[in-house]
């Protein structure tokens, strides 16, 4: 197995704070996803569209989720704490103006790595 698939292989990447308007960060984070063929899950605060991908609203359970890119504000971010935490991820992207210094630390002493970058360079450089 080559590194491509292994890093296929992986698990759904959830974006948290996914948005149907064109224009946010968030709508394009899973259009990017998609075209890098990967298994993207959207929730939003609005039902809409992305692509073929249904938003999802609320904390829907979800399985073997690998990331959680999180464009949702630090003032917004407390309500989802323990639900991020529940889907087990084996890392959360802080993208630019989401960082959260408490929550990151909350979450590396769960095992969860937090990581600060903007995951549509990281998906561009091949680095996700």
């Amino acid at each position: 197995m080559n590194s491509q698939q292994v890093l296929n292989n992986r698990g759904k990447t959830v974006v948290l704070g996914a948005s149907p308007n064109p224009i946010r960060f968030s709508h394009k984070a899973v259009k990017s996803l998609l075209r890098h063929e990967k298994e993207v899950v959207a929730i939003g605060f609005k039902e809409g569209r992305i692509v073929d991908e249904e938003i999802l609203t609320g904390m829907p359970h979800i399985d073997n989720v690998d990331t959680v890119s999180i464009y949702i504000g630090s003032s917004r971010q407390q309500d989802y704490y323990d639900y991020i935490i529940s889907l087990k991820p084996r890392r959360v992207i802080f993208n630019p103006g989401t960082v959260n210094p408490g929550f990151m630390a909350r979450l590396q002493r769960k095992g969860i790595e937090p990581v600060s970058e903007c995951m549509l360079v990281m998906l561009h450089d091949n680095e996700f």
